[in-house]
């Protein structure tokens, strides 16, 4: 979320993935995506950059909760010519029911 200012000097904040468009006309005019439309003391370029700084903090958040991931050796074939389970951390293994041979 980013937040604003109404031009009463109220704060309050906008999720930026619903803004459609920003005009200067000559105040700030924020236009959702359902068509809610909101008159902001901030200029259009300050929108911009906030909007901006949000999603980079999405990124960079994002970016510090991957563990990098090693790498992982390529099963050995057992003796009925399937691979061997290997344990990977994080990975959640569900199991297979065998299918039925036929008669």
């Amino acid at each position: 979320m980013i937040l604003v200012t109404r031009l009463t000097g109220a704060a309050f904040a906008v999720n930026p993935d619903l803004l459609e468009r920003v005009e200067a006309t000559p105040d700030t005019v924020l236009t959702l995506i359902d068509g809610t439309k909101y008159l902001v003391a901030e200029s259009v370029g300050e929108v911009i950059e906030l909007v901006r700084d949000y999603r980079a903090s999405v990124v960079a958040s994002a970016r510090s909760l991957r563990e990098p991931v090693s790498a992982v050796p390529a099963p050995e074939p057992c003796s009925e010519g399937r691979p061997e389970l290997h344990v990977v951390p994080g990975l959640r293994v569900v199991s297979r029911q065998s299918a039925p041979e036929e008669v």
